[in-house]
This record gives structure tokens, C-alpha cells and sequence, in this order.
């Protein structure tokens, strides 16, 4: 059970203050309070390079290491494993080129057709450029499922690696990642798991999942724009990624370019103690996020359930999929009306929703939209309400 109120959890979202329905979370998340004054209050301070001797550069370590600490506790992981960075996009592909090194023209990587394309393009070219060959597990259009036997059917003990999504950004679905973790392994093969949009729906557990590799973006889950890779320790000391030779040779710190933006750290670990303070459970800070994200993840599977059937009843509206497990994500067509005018449209109601492929690009090709603009996506997080899926179906019904 949440520990406060959706009014007042809505009260501390300074970008709700509008009145604008904010139907876009897959695409990034409003920020509370909270983490806003994390990210000023770190500005606000004299901070530095890290590794000084100084009061400033110290602050700066201690930014680091506690966003670590945030994340392995959100994830369930070791915070020597947590490599930071500016977005999952470009953490995949610098991981792409480190575990591709020492691909062969005979090793094979499996993608999928339901993942957005940042955990699909970068194992494509790092194949191509390894000679390596690329084998597509598909998901079922009319289900949008995408089931443990498609990886059957790819997997094989030439297969180096399995990237597939903890749960799509376009149509919710959530497959079952141990399962397909588990062929992995059982291959030989490593399992890199994309839970950008998975992560704030729900406790994440990378043990649990088999993921080798879990990669995140805090901009999903009410922070500041910063990403995120979650690995063994172990796992990655085997790695050599290219680096600046006076760059740290430790992990995780080698895998990280650059300076990072300490002020959007700070603002990550707000952003994990945020969602920690949605619970009263008692504990350390791992149990309260399981059970803030837990309650967080029931109070969603309401508001989809209404959702769905509100649009269910709209004659003229079609879904993409019907998967069994998801998130609270729902991706639509509007028959006569292209997605962008189905946006425009809605955003003349303050109602905020994406229209396009949403780099789901695979997905949308197999669902015959590549070339057609599209769809429209609705995702519902947290700070939305009944009344805001209710002025959704509202002008839906006037549209359609």
C-alpha cells in the first residue's frame, strides 16, 4: 500500500500544476519536487572532478557512490556493478563494441522484433562488423505475446548473446525473461536485458530476471536524464572497453566516459529515495522500494484495466496486441485519422500522448504501421488518475 494519497502524490509534481493530462511516461517521466531540489541543491554547491583532496571534489565521490548504492538497491544488484552514464542508448552501444570483441563470423546474436531499437541496432552492427550472423526471435502480432519458444527456435550453441526487453515500451508486453534467460545460459550466451520501461512499473530483481546485463534510464522513473547498466562485478572485469589511457582501469569506473553530470546523479538517488517513501514497510531501503513499486504496480493494474475496457467499447479504435502481462502501456490506431493528427488532435484537449513508432521499429513494421505513421501511444504511470484515462476515453470517443 502506497504511503500517501495519489492527490498528494500528484501535489508534489510541480509539472502537473497545468492541468494537462501527462499520458506520456514512456517516453520520460515528470519529475517531483523532490528530485528537482536534489538537482539544484547539487548546482548550487561547489562541486568538482572526482578523486581531489578537496571538500568540493569529495562531494562529488560521494555523489557517485550513493547514486550506485541508489541503483543496486532499485535493481537488487551490487553497486560495483553499476556503470553510470548519459542514457541506456549509448551504455548499449559501448557495451556492443566491448562484448562484441571477440565475436567470430560463425557466432550468432538473437534480437527481437518486440524491443525498441537501442537494444536491437547496437547487436546488429557490432554483428556486422564481427561478421557474426543475427537470428530474430519474433513476437506474435495478434497477441502481441512474445513467447519462450520463439527463442527456441533461435538459440543455439553458436548464439553469443540474447537481448531482449524486460517490457515493451509500445505495447506493455512483458515476456518471460528467466525463461528466456535460462536458454541463454543453457547455450553459453550472455542475457542483456533492456528494463528502461519495465523499471517503474514494478520490483525488478536482476538475479531473478537471469540478466547478465540490465540496463535502465532514471528519466523513467521520476529522475533526471541519466542511464544505467547493472552487471556482475566479475562479469565485467572480463571485459576491456576502449578507454582514455589515463582513464581508471577499476570497474566500473572504466566503462564510464568522461565527467560524469554529478547534479543529475544527485538527482537519481532522490529519485530511488522518492519512490522509497511511497512505502511504509519498515526495513532497509531495498524492502521499501519492493514495496513501493509492488503497491505501484497493483494501483497501475487498475487504472489499465479501466482503460482497456473504455477502449474496447470506442468503435473505431484498434489495439496493438493483447498480451497477458504488462504494463500499463497501450499503443492504438484510429481508422480514417493518421497518429499525428490523432495527437494533434488530443493535445488541443491538454491531453499529452506520442504518436509515431516510439523506436519500437521492428514492432511497427510487424504490425504493418512502418510506413503509415505509426500509432498512438497512452502510458500511464504513477501521477496519472482515474480522471485523466477518463478524459482520454472522452476524446477518443469524439474522434473516433
Amino acid at each position: 500500500m502506497l504511503s500517501r494519497s495519489i492527490d498528494e502524490i500528484r501535489a508534489e509534481f510541480p509539472g502537473l500544476l497545468d492541468g494537462a493530462v501527462m499520458l506520456d511516461g514512456a517516453a520520460g517521466t515528470l519529475a517531483p519536487a523532490a528530485v528537482i531540489h536534489a538537482v539544484t541543491a547539487a548546482l548550487r554547491l561547489s562541486m568538482a572532478n572526482v578523486h581531489g583532496e578537496f571538500a568540493a571534489s569529495r562531494r562529488s565521490d560521494e555523489t557517485v557512490t550513493g547514486a550506485r548504492a541508489a541503483l543496486a538497491d532499485l535493481l537488487g544488484g551490487d553497486p560495483a556493478g553499476v556503470i553510470l552514464g548519459p542514457n541506456m542508448t549509448t551504455l548499449t552501444f559501448h557495451l556492443a563494441g566491448a562484448l562484441s570483441a571477440d565475436w567470430k563470423p560463425d557466432d550468432e546474436v538473437v534480437v527481437t522484433s518486440l524491443d525498441h531499437d537501442a537494444n536491437v541496432r547496437p547487436w546488429v552492427l557490432a554483428a556486422e562488423r564481427a561478421g557474426a550472423t543475427v537470428r530474430w526471435a519474433q513476437f506474435d502480432v495478434s497477441t502481441g505475446e512474445l513467447p519462450v519458444a520463439a527463442f527456441d527456435e533461435v538459440i543455439s550453441e553458436r548464439t553469443r548473446l540474447v537481448a531482449v526487453t524486460a517490457a515493451s515500451n509500445a505495447i506493455g508486453t512483458k515476456p518471460d525473461v528467466r525463461a528466456i534467460t535460462d536458454l541463454a545460459h543453457a547455450a553459453g550466451a550472455l542475457a542483456y536485458v533492456d528494463g528502461v520501461h519495465a523499471t517503474p512499473h514494478g520490483p525488478i530483481d536482476v538475479a531473478a530476471l537471469g540478466a547478465d546485463f540490465y540496463a535502465c534510464s532514471s528519466y523513467k522513473f521520476f529522475g533526471p536524464h541519466a542511464g544505467a547498466v547493472i552487471a556482475d562485478p566479475a562479469q565485467l572485469e572480463r571485459l576491456s572497453p576502449d578507454k582514455l589511457a589515463p582513464a581508471s582501469d577499476s570497474v566500473p569506473d572504466r566503462f564510464e566516459r568522461g565527467t560524469p553530470a554529478f547534479e543529475l546523479l544527485a538527482g537519481v538517488t532522490a529519485a530511488v529515495d522518492w519512490i522509497a517513501g511511497l512505502s511504509d514497510a519498515p526495513g532497509p531501503r531495498r524492502q521499501r522500494l519492493v514495496a513501493a513499486l509492488a503497491a505501484i504496480e497493483e494501483r497501475l493494474s487498475g487504472l489499465l484495466d479501466h482503460a482497456l475496457a473504455g477502449l474496447g467499447s470506442i468503435r473505431g479504435v484498434r489495439l496493438l496486441g493483447a498480451p497477458r502481462r504488462r504494463t500499463s502501456t497501450i499503443s492504438l490506431v484510429v481508422e480514417g485519422r493518421t497518429p499525428r493528427e490523432v495527437a494533434q488532435e488530443l493535445a488541443g484537449h491538454d491531453i499529452a500522448v506520442w504518436a509515431g513508432d516510439n523506436y519500437a521499429y521492428e514492432l511497427m513494421r510487424r504490425f504493418g504501421l512502418g510506413d503509415s505513421g505509426g500509432a498512438i501511444r497512452a502510458s500511464i504511470v504513477l501521477y496519472n488518475d482515474q480522471d485523466d484515462v477518463d478524459r482520454l476515453l472522452e476524446a477518443l470517443t469524439a474522434l473516433a
